[in-house]
């Protein structure tokens, strides 16, 4: 498996979060979603702009920008 960004994984690709490297209150907030080490998580809808991005973690969509995923580092596996 390689490491990539958040925002580099596909729509309807399952993805497992390795760190979030956020300032501390966003890392925070994320946290408190749900969005902690070894996490699933599937980007699901991208905004007309492409920012934010809706993801599916733990059964909730959470829309998150793409400056915040950017610096969330998931596990994806190769193609």
């Amino acid at each position: 498996m390689e490491t990539i960004p958040l925002t580099k994984l596909s729509l309807n690709t399952s993805g497992f979060i390795k760190e979030i490297n956020c300032n501390n209150s966003i890392k925070r907030r994320l946290l408190d979603l749900g969005l902690i080490p070894n996490t699933k998580i599937v980007p699901i809808l991208k905004s007309v702009s492409g920012d934010p991005i809706a993801y599916e973690v733990r059964n909730i969509i959470l829309a998150i920008r793409k400056q915040d995923a950017d610096k969330i580092i998931v596990f994806a596996k190769q193609l």
